[in-house]
């Protein structure tokens, strides 16, 4: 697999920005488990080979190079749990996670999101990248950190909570999950502000 470009980096640094943050978020769209985000600070003149957008890369290689960008980088990442984005919804609980990965490195000179919105406190002049892990190597290297917690998080939850697929299907919506809520019902993990959750536990017959 080929590496992104790194030509928004290096406009970026052509401009003095010297520290960049490259930030990536996972789980927006799943019906259980944390949403998080990651921002990862890349050593110039040791950046990984191979870096691109998470889903691009297969499992060995992903987690090859999660060893990798946590051994060169500064490296943060934060979750964001159920109960918090039930209170204030799923799009507001990534830009806390945002915020809260970036607040945990230090204050850069840029911040380089993915995306087309930007968390609304940022310590720094930041900059929305439509398909970011594709085309920056900062957002690339923190969509793998993402993955690769997150899906470790959802798989060490599966074994508290078998049935529901979450070592494979990482909290998303899938058959194996929808018949784990048929059998199982509703978990702590899952969100109940997420249509399918909310229509189990407030239907005429809910199952709980």
């Amino acid at each position: 697999m080929s590496d992104v470009t790194y030509n928004i980096e290096a406009s970026f640094r052509l401009k003095g920005n010297e520290v960049i943050i490259g930030v990536d978020e996972v789980g927006r769209g799943p019906w259980a488990g944390p949403v998080t985000a990651c921002a990862v600070i890349l050593n110039p003149d040791n950046i990984p080979h191979g870096l691109n957008d998470s889903k691009k890369l297969n499992v060995v290689r992903r987690n090859e190079l999660f060893l990798k960008i946590m051994e060169s980088s500064l490296v943060s990442c934060v979750h964001v749990d159920v109960e918090e984005i039930d209170k204030i919804n799923i799009l507001q609980a990534t830009f806390r996670a945002m915020e809260r990965s970036i607040l945990k490195l230090p204050i850069p000179d840029h911040i380089l999101i993915d995306g087309n919105k930007l968390p609304p406190n940022l310590p720094s002049p930041a900059t929305a990248i439509i398909k970011g892990d594709t085309k920056s190597a900062s957002i690339a290297a923190a969509s793998i950190i993402a993955k690769v917690t997150r899906d470790q998080l959802m798989a060490n939850l599966s074994l508290e909570y078998p049935g529901y697929g979450w070592e494979k299907n990482a909290g998303y919506g899938t058959k194996m999950h929808q018949l784990g809520l048929l059998n199982n019902g509703v978990t702590p993990h899952h969100r109940r502000s997420f249509k399918p959750i909310h229509n189990m536990l407030y239907s005429a017959s809910p199952r709980k």
